[in-house]
C-alpha cells in the first residue's frame, strides 16, 4: 500500500514487501483480530465498474461516482484501485493521480465483499481473511454467474500487500459483518444463516467459524437486513459500531415502510444484547432516505444478460445512509436524497466529533446494488493495539438511546 506524507497529499510507493503465505491455522488462533473500522487505516481498496448488465450506460455514470469516491478518501489516506486490463486507462485517466490504478481482473467491483478482510496482532503484523465467495448466493439467487475472478481478488490484494492469508472454509462476505474491535461482531440472520450461503452449517457452527477468523467472542444477531437488499440482508446498509458500545441503525418511523418492522425489529434486539465488554448498547437512529426507486430511464441504460440479475424500473433500491465508509479523521457518506442528505449530515457529525463529514453523490453506487461501504476496504495501520481482550457477558436488558435533531452548528457537506 502506498504510504502518503501528511503534508502536501505527496505520496511513495514502498517496495520488496514480503511475499504472502497462505496459513493452515486460524486468526484467533494465531492471536489476530479484526480491528474496528473507526481504528487507523493504512489506506482503502477499491474496484473499478465496468459491466454493462449491472451499471448502466456502460458504466460511465458509476465510474464517474467511483472516482469522486477514490478522490473524496484519498484526502484522508492512500486509496488503490484494481481496473481490468481493458479499463486501465479509462480508470488511470478519471481517477486523481495520487490514487494508485493496479491491473487486476474481477467480475464485479464490491471490493468488501470480495476483498480481505484485514486482521492484527499486538506485535503491529497485519494479515487478511479470504472468505469463500459465490457471488450473494450461488446458482440459489446469486446476482451473477461466473463469479470465479472475484474469489480470486482478496489473495490477489493480500499478495499485493504482501500480507499473509487465511483461507476461511465459510462462505461469506465483508459487508456481512461489523466489529467493534473489542471482541463483538454484528450480524444478521438473514445473511448468515441463509440457505444459498452455507446450507449445511447451523448458527452455532457459523459462530465458530466467526469467532476464529474475525477473532471475536460476541456475536448480536440482527434479523433481517435493509428492505430489498439484494445481497440477502447484510449487516453494513442496516447497522455499524459507530464506537465501542454505540451503534448506528438506519431507521424510519412510517409505520407503512416495509423498512419499519425491520428498523424496530433490530433495535429490540440491540436493546436486549451486550457487548464483549459488558456494555449496554447505545444506538443512533439515522433516517433513511427516500424511499427511492430505479427509473425506467436508469433501466433503459443497463443491457440484460443471461445469468445476471435484471434491473427492473420502479423497484424500491436498498437506499441507507448507513452505507458509509470511516476514512482517517473523516467520514465519507453517500448523498442520495435532497430532502434528507443535510439531515444526515448533522446526524454523522453528532456521532462522530472530530471527523471531517464529506457527502460524495453516490445514487450511481446505489443503482448498482450497493453504497459506500460496498465498494471500499480498508486496510488497517500497523500497531494497532487492542484496549480490551474478548470476555463473555451475559445478556441482560439494554438501555438504548436514540439521537434526534437537536439545535447545534448547521454543517456544511463537502462534495
Amino acid at each position: 500500500m502506498m504510504r502518503q506524507s501528511r503534508q502536501h497529499g505527496e505520496a511513495s510507493r514502498v517496495y520488496n514487501e514480503p511475499m504472502s503465505a497462505t496459513l493452515r491455522s486460524t486468526p484467533a488462533a494465531d492471536g489476530f483480530w479484526m480491528p474496528a473500522e473507526y481504528e487507523p487505516h493504512a489506506g482503502c481498496w477499491m474496484l473499478w465498474p465496468e459491466r454493462p448488465d449491472n451499471w448502466r450506460e456502460a458504466a460511465r455514470p458509476a465510474q464517474q461516482a467511483f472516482a469522486a469516491v477514490a478522490a473524496a478518501i484519498v484526502r484522508f489516506e492512500p486509496v488503490s484501485v484494481g481496473a481490468s486490463a481493458a479499463h486501465y486507462e479509462t480508470a488511470r485517466a478519471l481517477l486523481p493521480q495520487q490514487v494508485r490504478v493496479v491491473e487486476l481482473s474481477h467480475d464485479d467491483c464490491w471490493m468488501r465483499d470480495v476483498g480481505p478482510t484485514f486482521v492484527v496482532n499486538r506485535r503491529g503484523a497485519v494479515r487478511g481473511v479470504d472468505w469463500r465467495f459465490n457471488a450473494w448466493g450461488g446458482l440459489e439467487g446469486g446476482l451473477y454467474f461466473p463469479w470465479d475472478q472475484d474469489d480470486r481478488v482478496a489473495r490477489k490484494v493480500l499478495e499485493l500487500e504482501g500480507r499473509d492469508r487465511y483461507r476461511a472454509p465459510l462462505i461469506n462476505e465483508g459487508g456481512a459483518v461489523h466489529v467493534d474491535g473489542e471482541g463483538t461482531a454484528l450480524v444478521t440472520e438473514e445473511c448468515l444463516l441463509s440457505p444459498n450461503r452455507n446450507p449445511k452449517l447451523r448458527r452455532q457452527q457459523v459462530e465458530a467459524y466467526l469467532r476464529s477468523y474475525l477473532g471475536v467472542s460476541t456475536i448480536v444477531w440482527l434479523g433481517r437486513g435493509v428492505c430489498n437488499d439484494e445481497t440477502g440482508g447484510h449487516i453494513d446498509n442496516l447497522a455499524c459500531f459507530v464506537r465501542p458500545g454505540e451503534v448506528c441503525l438506519t431507521w424510519t418511523d412510517n409505520r407503512r415502510d416495509p423498512q419499519y418492522p425491520i428498523s424496530r425489529d433490530a433495535l429490540e434486539r440491540l436493546a436486549s444484547a451486550r457487548d464483549a465488554q459488558g456494555r449496554r448498547l447505545r444506538v443512533h437512529k439515522l433516517p433513511q432516505p427516500g424511499p427511492l426507486t430505479l427509473s425506467a430511464r436508469e433501466a433503459r441504460g443497463i443491457v440484460p444478460r443471461e445469468g445476471t440479475k435484471p434491473r427492473i424500473a420502479r423497484e424500491r433500491l436498498a437506499a441507507s445512509y448507513v452505507n458509509f465508509y470511516l476514512a482517517n479523521g473523516a467520514v465519507i457518506f453517500p448523498l442520495l436524497d435532497r430532502r434528507k442528505d443535510r439531515a444526515a449530515a448533522s446526524r454523522l457529525r453528532r456521532m462522530f466529533p472530530g471527523r471531517h463529514i464529506v457527502g460524495v453523490p453516490a445514487r450511481e453506487v446505489l443503482l448498482g446494488g450497493g453504497n459506500i461501504h460496498c465498494i471500499t476496504q480498508q486496510v488497517p495501520a500497523r500497531g494497532l493495539r487492542r484496549r480490551h481482550s474478548p470476555k463473555g457477558a451475559a445478556g441482560r436488558s439494554a438501555e438504548v438511546s436514540a439521537l434526534t435533531d437537536s439545535a447545534g452548528p448547521e454543517l456544511s457537506v463537502s462534495f
